[in-house]
């Protein structure tokens, strides 16, 4: 299993000087092999070394080759990322245009995606170009300067994984700060299988509900929500220096707030599963397609919704305690009655009452989704089995051999 562990870094003005003219020659490398790579519309990372190495080599020649380097594959990955983008963007335009046409609608101006460019790209190292010292809490690192070995600081929490290996780290600069995010290796724990299921609905309104019961998050976090925007929409129509200063510290608040909420919600549901056990999500790869028919408040919500941090949050804490987490084809399973089975649109009521047509069964809405995840789950496990290969993304289920930590597989579908 890795961890990343986030240690502050107390370099002296001597070497924060270093650090920054370091990052931005690094920052200057990125956005150069970006610019190639996007503009020729070459993903490959062996391609675009042959391009640009030696010419990065000879702008910029204090910086190791080592960053160089790791500049170019992380160029190389933004790369990619954008000509994926903007193949879907193209192809999504060309619908829009005819739905468009067919609705008798000025047709809005395609505007191309760009190639990725950064202020500030933190630097990847590897064992090569850095260490840690845990015992004396300095790290080396390779800079314009030669080695440079800075102080640092550990959290409380950061400080329970000293001692593991080390792997990979970046070096960020925030806030005026030099931050280090050491990635670690710690053992996968060992753990008796246990049979209990649990099956999880996210939502909106009620963030995450369990088969068994359990009503997860508060409501109240949604009107946080809301009161963050509608302070920050009113400062922005202002446009004074008051007004200015005042956005610059909700800068990242709503960011900040969710994340601490998507803790809190995976932490408590992984507490309410038996070590051993199994957490079933929805996949919501797709919903975002589907709120073209909402009003701009609830699209607004709508695509800030990040269910896909709270079930990161959920896969790697589940994992310390050897959870298995499986996603499965949300289809019906808010309409179908977890009682006797009768799917139809209009068995929900509203957002919190489902009422099923055949068989009167009153539930809340959300608890019968959870309970029908569950057994979509059991049911796809009857009918496919249990392979024993663990680590492999599939569209079949998978499990760990007995007596083995489940681990590895943490985003697996079921269809």
């Amino acid at each position: 299993m890795d961890r990343t562990v986030i240690i502050q870094l107390k370099p002296t003005p001597e070497q924060a000087t270093i650090l920054q003219r370091t990052l931005a020659e690094h920052t200057a490398c990125f956005n150069a092999v970006a610019k190639i790579g996007f503009e020729t519309g070459v993903g490959n990372g062996v391609e675009l070394h042959k391009r640009t190495y030696y010419d990065l080599r000879r702008r910029y020649p204090d910086l190791p080759a080592q960053l160089v380097i790791a500049a170019r594959v992380k160029a190389t990955e933004a790369v990619v990322s954008a000509l994926t983008w903007a193949k879907k963007h193209e192809a999504s335009y060309h619908k829009k245009v005819e739905k468009w046409q067919k609705q008798g609608k000025d047709i809005l101006p395609f505007k191309p995606v760009k190639a990725p460019q950064a202020h500030s790209c933190p630097i990847r190292y590897d064992a090569r170009s850095y260490w840690v010292n845990w015992n004396h809490m300095t790290a080396s690192l390779a800079t314009i300067a030669g080695r440079l070995e800075i102080a640092m600081s550990a959290s409380r929490h950061a400080q329970q994984y000293i001692g593991h290996r080390v792997c990979s780290a970046d070096l960020c600069y925030h806030q005026r700060r030099f931050w280090l995010h050491v990635v670690v290796s710690i053992p996968v724990p060992i753990v008796e299988p246990d049979p209990t299921v649990i099956g999880v609905d996210l939502g909106e309104t009620r963030p995450a509900v369990t088969s068994s019961r359990h009503f997860l998050g508060q409501r109240r976090w949604k009107a946080q929500e809301r009161r963050i925007f509608r302070l920050r929409r009113k400062l922005q129509s202002k446009g004074t220096k008051s007004a200015k200063r005042h956005l610059r510290k909700l800068s990242g608040k709503l960011f900040r707030q969710r994340r601490d909420h998507d803790h809190l919600l995976s932490k408590r549901l992984v507490q309410h599963t038996p070590a051993g056990g199994t957490i079933v999500l929805e996949n919501l790869r797709e919903i975002r397609s589907r709120g073209e028919r909402r009003g701009k408040a609830a699209r607004r919500r709508f695509h800030t919704w990040s269910f896909a941090q709270l079930a990161g949050f959920i896969a790697y804490k589940a994992e310390q305690r050897g959870i298995a987490v499986f996603r499965i084809d949300p289809r019906t399973t808010s309409q179908r009655c977890s009682r006797c089975g009768h799917v139809a649109r209009n068995n929900r009521r509203s957002q919190s009452l489902f009422l099923c047509r055949k068989c009167s069964y009153c539930l809340n809405a959300d608890l019968n989704a959870a309970k029908n995840i569950r057994e979509k789950y059991l049911t796809s496990l009857a009918s496919v089995g249990t392979p024993s290969l663990v680590g492999s993304q599939s569209s079949c289920l998978s499990s760990p051999p007995s007596g083995e930590g489940q681990a590895s597989s943490l985003s697996l579908e079921v269809t």
